[in-house]
């Protein structure tokens, strides 16, 4: 079976470095990481009292782990508006916690080298359980400054409406 259908062609899977990630309807600046999505259902064993010493086992809770966006520090206030809906400390006495908007939908679109949107993922009902507004210092480094959110989420599909973009057409190499 082919692994495109679209682009026969086509061999080499996605690379990972073209996405953008989107909530409240607009694209979040400068994020450069993103952390795998990764879901585990937890196995229930059982056993009837006639059966012989084996187990059978069937599924249970699914868990969806956290996910981890980082980017580099500018301007841009999202990350830490966002966490501050969580536990803002300057908000005042029963103003701290935010629980009316404290949770998002968040989308993560993947692009193929040409930058046609190739696969997305919807994440649902995110809050900010970890907020790292700036990475370790160093004087001696040559890098830049980064800042990470956690994001718990309630779990996440793939966006089946993202279908594969037809690529231009494939060409033999000269001399190949």
């Amino acid at each position: 079976m082919a692994q495109f259908t679209v682009n026969a062609l086509r061999f080499d899977p996605y690379k990972n470095f073209k996405f953008r990630v989107k909530w409240d309807n607009r694209y979040v600046a400068a994020v450069s990481k993103i952390s795998g999505l990764k879901r585990t259902t937890e196995v229930v064993k059982h056993r009837e009292g006639g059966d012989p010493s084996s187990s059978r086992k069937s599924p249970g809770r699914s868990e969806f782990e956290a996910v981890t966006l980082e980017r580099g520090v500018t301007h841009d206030r999202e990350f830490e508006q966002w966490a501050n809906k969580i536990w803002n400390f300057g908000a005042g006495l029963g103003k701290e916690v935010s629980l009316k908007d404290f949770r998002k939908d968040l989308i993560i679109e993947i692009y193929n080298e040409a930058g046609q949107p190739a696969l997305a993922y919807k994440l649902f009902r995110c809050w900010v359980s970890e907020f790292q507004p700036i990475s370790d210092l160093d004087a001696n480094a040559n890098a830049i400054l980064i800042q990470h959110i956690k994001l718990e989420n309630e779990g996440w599909e793939r966006d089946y409406q993202v279908v594969e973009p037809a690529e231009g057409s494939f060409t033999e190499p000269p001399g190949a």
